[in-house]
């Protein structure tokens, strides 16, 4: 008989399970040579490639958070007050141009329900897409709440203005 290493249970020479905690046991291997042991390969911490926020400086980030909201809040308005009033901010100039990514795909969509409104089903789906839009701004709005710098998902695959 074998004691469990984790709970102490007597088990059963042969047994490969722990019958009362569930301890898996090392099979040995008859006479097998030992090898060494290959070595591990080193951590490679997972990083968002669309996440920007150690760019910027934290001052920067905390005197600007406000003027980045208002891009998002006001749309081509919050735009040019962002230019203005945050003018020599890196993180409102990055949150000025996810905004104007924005600001192009509604004016994209709009322009397409108008032409094609004789269609009925464009502009709905225009609609829809409209809608996506909205909700990503609402995210981007709370990643700005929580200090980040992350471009907004579908408007991220635009390259222009980055």
């Amino acid at each position: 008989m074998k004691t469990c290493p984790n709970c102490n249970a007597q088990i059963e020479d042969n047994a490969a399970f722990c019958t009362s905690c569930g301890t898996r046991f090392a099979s040995e291997p008859a006479a097998a040579p030992e090898q060494p042991a290959a070595p591990a390969a080193p951590a490679v911490p997972a990083v968002d490639p669309y996440d920007h926020t150690a760019e910027f400086d934290a001052k920067d980030i905390s005197e600007n958070k406000v003027i980045a909201m208002l891009v998002y809040l006001l749309g081509i308005i919050g735009v040019f007050i962002a230019l203005i009033v945050g003018k020599s901010s890196p993180y409102a100039a990055f949150h000025v141009r996810q905004a104007l990514k924005f600001t192009v795909l509604e004016a994209i969509l709009a322009i397409c329900a108008v032409v094609l409104i004789w269609t009925i089903v464009v502009p709905a789906a225009a609609g829809i897409c409209s809608m996506i839009l909205l909700v990503l701004k609402v995210i981007a709005f709370f990643q700005i709440c929580s200090g980040k710098a992350k471009e907004p998902a579908i408007v991220r695959e635009f390259s222009f203005l980055k």
